[in-house]
């Protein structure tokens, strides 16, 4: 039985709506049950996806219901505990479905009940709804079997070899290798994208490309694990995904932005086919690309339009037709086809000739494809249809079943995707890591078409021969120089004038900047005398403007940091940089941040690294331009360095560290920062990149002693960032930073550095366990400056302290103050730290206070408090420690003059 109080937080987090309209009562009561066997396995896969984040509020439904064990609820548990959502929802579903109907009828209740607040489920009980109690035989109905006649049979494996042998090779452009051209086996190249069962709408998009870093990552996951259902190419014509119900025939469609990965899908699934892994249901499949469908200027019909392309298929077409539900049609790139098809046009009603009702019917290739999707030819056939978000408006009267959109590589996709790009391991691993380490860069990477330019551009870097490590580019500046680079080699040709066009592209992505702006619209365009091309569709992808009665097309930049990053390069190509230091300034003083990386790539742009791979096709940047950008950069840092008493001024001082990080200046650095004493960035989140900045600071500051970053979530992560510079430091506060035990390590080899200065090290409140102190204790009995050390509040245990202990025995040991409140120490240590005390000879301070002692430790002690000379201070509070037991622990105090003991 459930406890009330959880079945009660449960009854709150569930919806009672006495209006809701019981769907599975009447599959429930229908029969024998055996519709609701039918809807859990139609639905399956769509289930364990939409569950996931309820998992738990219907496995306790279950079991409040005795369905469940306490047992199989906690299996469940364990593995949401773990993370395994997608195992929890499986393991759901599969206990459900053994459980007989009963269980079945209560698990979709429970979905009833809380549909409201799951976005998947709420969508999928309305599917159900609208489709009405008796549609699941419909649903769930097979076609029947169609006998192929033999000569069929030959011309499909003819088809099959043909298309396998056209699919199972991906041409490559490589740029900057010697081939022009490289060709690999499309199985080792092809990377899984991720596909959502929706088109989503340009808000959404928008607030995608607003993200950057680990929190784009997390604003994809959460969308995805909550709202967004996917779906993988092979299900893209099952029943369960279709918005419509219709008896003639499926069509899908597939959306994406420029370089997702639409094309290479499409060979993929036509690849699949061919070799026998997917759609077993369909005996033929035919794939035109729009842009090859261009070239057809005459009327044609459906027969010749298969032999232009599939000549071997002769006298037999004829049987084909025969059998329209064993075809499925493949048209690649709405948006390239030259002629309109417009599903709204009502011409088509009235005037027979526009619709193409017989495959020998004669007419215009757009009517074929009309005809096709609107299951006027062909009834029963499938249609599968790809575009840029572009030219969706045309089909959105279409007799469209089901609408993806390719949202691109989510989570480790990415480093499958370079995986495969680099066929030397090693190579691919360095390159991965490089960009990983580039939080801006990594959110880029989400499209496949950003991994193959970056893979281009920093490849060579990792594999020529000779070519010095320190040499790759270091900077978010160089990196993004480098990714506009191999845009401008690759499509340069097509431009007369390149500096003229990315002088006024910079021109509208900086009025953009300033102005919060990051969709623009064709009156944007001719505003700066801009013509779309495939030249500039490198820098702006289409979206559909879904808002306005009348459709039509706006821009926008692939992420929000290559519109900042175009935006700074504009300040370089102006004939005259006017007052440019004015304008950095004025964009400086902003406090809502929408100028801080656009301001990095200005400075980053004064950097000769950063400038010359641009310089080659846009002419040398004016120096006039580049020395007021350097002034500028000292004049600011100069200004910032010891204003951090606010929240503003620190991140106005990082934001000054990242100029000088991006200039890669080091006299300029030297001459700002060379004197700086103490750094203070305390409780601000810093990112890893940041911490990659500070620490390029801290290495040019001669003498620095103090650097506090506690409360700034860096993690063990930033610290890998920062272990180069820490031995500088005497004081170093890291309090409160989840560091974790690997953490620990890094400081650790700090500590053993034979330069290192640090005196005190702040560690509070850092998830640490005794598992760090063997590296710790180590590196105690080396140095020679620690001094003070502040463990508190973390989970030593008595294995910690015992660790530690030896390190407090060794004579080298320097340290004075020692805190651990708060580590769960208990009386079995006392022994150990007791005897590694009497020997040392530096320890004045020590705080043990908030521990787990009772009066069994209070006879050690005493003999600690009476026997060490060098202790000055014993702070004990908030132990378990009886009345007598305190005033024996503070008399002692009586017993040694100067020693200070608080109970």
């Amino acid at each position: 039985m459930i406890p009330s109080s959880r079945h009660s937080l449960l009854e709150r987090k569930v919806d009672r709506n006495a209006d809701s309209i019981s769907i599975i009562t009447e599959f429930s009561t229908n029969s024998d049950g055996c519709h609701l066997i039918q809807l859990t396995k139609l639905y399956w896969e769509r289930l364990e996806q939409a569950i996931e984040e309820v998992v738990n509020g219907v496995s306790l439904l279950l079991t409040y219901e005795t369905i469940f064990s306490g047992q199989e609820h906690g299996k469940i548990l364990d593995l949401m505990e773990k993370g395994n959502r997608v195992d929890s929802s499986k393991l759901l579903l599969n206990l459900v479905m053994e459980k007989g109907s009963r269980a079945r009828r209560v698990m979709w209740e429970s979905f009833e009940k809380m549909r409201h607040g799951v976005p998947k489920l709420d969508k999928i009980l309305k599917e159900i709804q609208e489709r009405g109690a008796n549609s699941c035989d419909d649903l769930t109905s097979k076609k029947g079997l169609f006998t192929m006649p033999s000569q069929l049979s030959d011309v499909q494996r003819k088809h099959k070899e043909t298309l396998r042998v056209q699919t199972e090779t991906l041409r490559v452009n490589t740029i900057l290798i010697k081939e022009k051209v490289k060709i690999f086996q499309l199985v080792d190249r092809y990377a899984e994208l991720t596909i959502i069962s929706t088109i989503r709408d340009r808000t959404l998009v928008e607030h995608e490309l607003l993200a950057r870093g680990r929190d784009h990552e997390e604003w994809r996951e959460k969308h995805l694990r909550r709202e967004l259902e996917k779906i993988r190419p092979d299900q893209l014509f099952q029943s369960s995904f279709s918005q419509r119900k219709s008896k003639s025939g499926n069509s899908a469609a597939v959306s994406g932005v420029p370089g997702i990965g639409k094309t290479t899908m499409v060979q993929k699934i036509v690849y699949d086919w061919a070799t026998g892994k997917i759609y077993p249901h369909f005996q033929f499949v035919f794939s035109f690309k729009f842009r090859d469908l261009n070239s057809i200027n005459c009327r044609i019909n459906l027969r010749n339009l298969i032999l232009f392309f599939y000549p071997y298929f002769g006298n037999v077409l004829g049987e084909l037709w025969k059998n329209p539900e064993g075809l499925l049609f493949i048209f690649d790139g709405l948006d390239e086809f030259n002629d309109r098809i417009d599903f709204a046009d009502n011409r088509r009603n009235i005037e027979p000739q526009s619709t193409c009702t017989d495959p020998e019917c004669w007419c215009e290739v757009s009517d074929i494809v009309y005809s096709l999707i609107q299951h006027k030819l062909l009834p029963g056939c499938s249609v599968l249809v790809t575009s840029r978000p572009t030219a969706l408006h045309l089909l959105e009267k279409a007799e469209i079943s089901v609408w993806a959109e390719i949202l691109g590589f989510v989570g480790d996709e990415r480093k499958e995707y370079f995986n495969k790009f680099f066929e030397d391991q090693t190579v691919a691993e360095a390159v991965f890591k490089h960009v990983e380490e580039n939080e801006i860069l990594y959110t880029m990477c989400y499209n496949p078409s950003y991994c193959w330019i970056l893979g281009l551009s920093l490849g060579p870097f990792f594999t020529q021969r000779g070519r010095k490590q320190q040499q790759v580019p270091k900077t978010i500046t160089q990196l993004y120089s480098y990714y506009v680079y191999n845009i401008l080699k690759n499509h340069g040709r097509e431009i007369e004038n390149l500096h003229d066009v990315l002088l006024k592209l910079g021109e509208m992505a900086f009025t953009g900047v300033s102005k919060k702006k990051i969709v623009f619209r064709n009156g944007d365009l001719i505003k700066y005398n801009l013509q779309p091309s495939q030249f500039l569709s490198g820098f702006l992808m289409e979206l559909l403007e879904r808002d306005d009665s009348v459709q039509s097309v706006v821009y926008t930049f692939p992420h929000l940091t290559i519109q900042e990053f175009v935006a700074a390069l504009g300040q370089f190509l102006t004939p005259d940089p006017g007052d440019i230091g004015k304008l950095l300034s004025e964009a400086h003083s902003e406090e809502d941040g929408r100028f801080e990386i656009f301001l990095r790539f200005v400075a980053g742009l004064s950097s000769p690294q950063a400038a010359w791979p641009l310089e080659k096709f846009l002419g040398q940047f004016l120096h006039q331009t580049t020395c007021r950008v350097i002034d500028w950069v000292k004049e600011k840092v100069e200004g910032q360095i010891g204003n951090t008493e606010s929240e503003s001024g620190k991140r106005k001082l990082l934001n000054t560290f990242h100029y000088l990080f991006e200039s890669q200046n080091k006299t300029l650095a030297q001459k700002t920062v060379g004197s700086v004493e103490t750094l203070t960035f305390s409780q601000m989140r810093l990112t890893p990149i940041d911490c990659a900045v500070l620490s390029h600071t801290i290495g040019l500051c001669a003498t620095i002693k103090e650097l506090n970053l506690s409360n700034c979530c860096i993690q063990c992560e930033g610290l890998q960032r920062l272990r180069s510079t820490l031995h500088k430091c005497q004081e170093l506060r890291l309090g409160n930073n989840d560091l974790g035990d690997s953490g620990v390590k890094l400081l650790s080899a700090a500590l053993r550095n034979p330069d290192c200065k640090i005196q005190k090290l702040e560690l509070y409140e850092n998830n640490l366990t005794d598992l760090c102190i063997k590296d710790l204790a180590s590196a105690l009995t080396t140095n020679q400056s620690l001094i003070i050390l502040i463990l508190d509040y973390n989970e030593l245990g008595d294995e910690g302290v015992k660790l530690l202990s030896t390190a407090l025995r060794n004579p080298n040991c320097k340290i004075q103050k020692l805190d651990l409140w708060g580590v769960g120490l208990t009386d079995s240590c006392i022994e150990d730290l007791v005897s590694a005390l009497s020997t040392n000879q530096s320890l004045k301070v020590m705080y043990l206070g908030s521990n787990f002692f009772t009066d069994q430790s209070v006879p050690a002690l005493c003999h600690l408090l009476k026997t060490c000379r060098t202790l000055e201070e014993m702070w004990l509070r908030q132990n378990s420690f009886s009345p007598n037991e305190k005033e024996q622990l503070e008399s002692l105090q009586d017993f040694r003059p100067g020693l200070s003991v608080f109970v």
